[in-house]
């Protein structure tokens, strides 16, 4: 069973950072595209960014592109999100999420089916 276990979102002002962690078990991690995805009040769910299942390639927000760097450690089967200089607009639940089939890119057209229960992160202007 896949679990996915997201930490490290918090309160933080405009221009501050934060990193995120997702641990996953239950499945060989290094085998699998990752994405992050967030969620602000009344809006969509929306990609924010995705790696490769080989770390080879990332992928990126338009919004948040130059600010947010994803990364992952196959040793430690966690994904991350770097976040800097951020914004009150970046205000969201942070998902992390996977797909089904191995072997995946990671990019914007990636299909989640596995996700974690979200952490919250609030920018203060």
């Amino acid at each position: 069973q896949v679990q996915l276990v997201e930490s490290g979102g918090g309160l933080v002002q405009a221009g501050g950072s934060l990193r995120l962690s997702c641990a996953a078990s239950g499945r060989t991690f290094s085998r699998y595209g990752m994405g992050w995805f967030r969620q602000a009040p009344g809006k969509e769910r929306e990609f924010v960014a995705g790696i490769r299942w080989n770390g080879g390639n990332t992928y990126y927000a338009d919004s948040v592109k130059g600010r947010f760097t994803i990364s992952r450690d196959d040793a430690k089967n966690t994904l991350y999100l770097q976040m800097n200089s951020l914004k009150p607009e970046d205000t969201a639940v942070y998902y992390c999420a996977t797909e089904q089939i191995p072997y995946g890119s990671g990019s914007a057209l990636m299909r989640p089916v596995y996700w974690g229960q979200g952490t919250q992160v609030t920018v203060s202007s």
